[in-house]
C-alpha cells in the first residue's frame, strides 16, 4: 500500500494528464493499489504486452520472474492456457541471483561462465538445499565456471520441463522477464526447444506494456 501511495505521488509530480489517466495494477501486490481502475493478472498483461512487443499472435510465451516461471500460449494474441512453477523459488530468476551471490559473481558473470563451463549438474530443486550443494562443489574445488553451468543448465531445465508439461500447437517463442538479454540463457532455451526462441531488451518490460495497453482500452 505504501508503495501504490508513493507512486500515485510520483505520477501527481509529472507532466502527464494525471487526472484524465487511468490505473491498471498487476503482479502479486495488485491488490494494494486502492487507486487501480482495474486489476488484471500478470499472466495476461505478459501474454498481451509479448503479443505487442513482438507483433505475435499465435506464440507460446516464456517468462523467467524472479518469483515465479509461467508459460504462456497465445492464440490471436490472447492468453488461452497457461503453466507456473510449484511455489519453490528453484526455477526462477531469484534462485539465480542467490546462486551467483553463492559463486560471488553477478548475473552476467556468471552466465559467461556457465558458456565455458560443463559436466556439473545441481541435483536439487529447493533452493536453500541447492545453495548448499553449490558450497559443497566449490569447497571440492570444482571450477566457477562448470558450477555456474549447473546451475544455470538446472533453470533452463525446469522450464522445458514446465514447457513440456504445456500442450502448445506453435512453435514460436518469446521470452519475457529479466533474463531476456542473457543470449546464453536464450541460446539454451533454443537448442532444447528445438526452435528458436526470441527476446528483446524491451521483454523484461512485457508485464508493464500489457497492463498499459489495457488501461487504454478503458473507458
Amino acid at each position: 500500500m505504501e508503495t501504490a501511495l508513493s507512486i500515485k505521488e510520483k505520477l501527481a509530480q509529472t507532466d502527464m494528464e494525471y487526472a484524465k489517466g487511468k490505473f491498471v495494477a498487476t503482479g502479486y501486490g495488485r491488490i494494494s493499489v486502492p487507486y487501480a481502475d482495474k486489476t488484471v493478472t500478470e499472466i495476461t498483461c505478459h501474454g498481451i504486452g509479448a503479443a505487442y512487443l513482438f507483433n505475435a499472435q499465435d506464440c507460446t510465451v516464456i517468462d523467467i520472474g524472479g518469483q515465479d516461471t509461467k508459460i504462456i500460449s497465445l492464440a490471436r494474441g490472447k492468453v488461452v492456457d497457461f503453466v507456473m512453477n510449484d511455489k519453490c523459488s528453484a526455477g526462477t530468476g531469484r534462485f539465480l541471483e542467490i546462486m551467483a551471490s553463492t559463486l560471488g559473481v553477478s548475473l552476467t558473470e556468471m552466465f559467461d561462465l556457465a558458456a565455458t563451463g560443463s559436466g556439473i549438474r545441481i541435483s536439487s530443486m529447493c533452493t536453500v538445499f541447492a545453495e548448499s550443494e553449490v558450497i559443497s562443489l566449490i569447497g571440492s574445488g570444482q571450477p566457477k565456471q562448470n558450477i555456474a553451468y549447473g546451475v544455470v543448465e538446472s533453470i533452463i531445465n525446469k522450464v522445458i520441463s514446465l514447457c513440456g508439461k504445456h500442450a502448445y500447437s506453435h512453435t514460436s517463442f518469446y521470452l519475457t522477464g529479466g533474463l531476456c538479454e542473457s543470449n546464453y540463457v536464450i541460446e539454451a532455451l533454443s537448442k532444447k526447444l528445438r526452435f528458436p526462441v526470441v527476446s528483446s531488451p524491451l521483454g523484461r518490460y512485457a508485464g508493464a506494456v500489457g497492463a498499459a495497453l489495457i488501461a487504454k482500452s478503458l473507458k
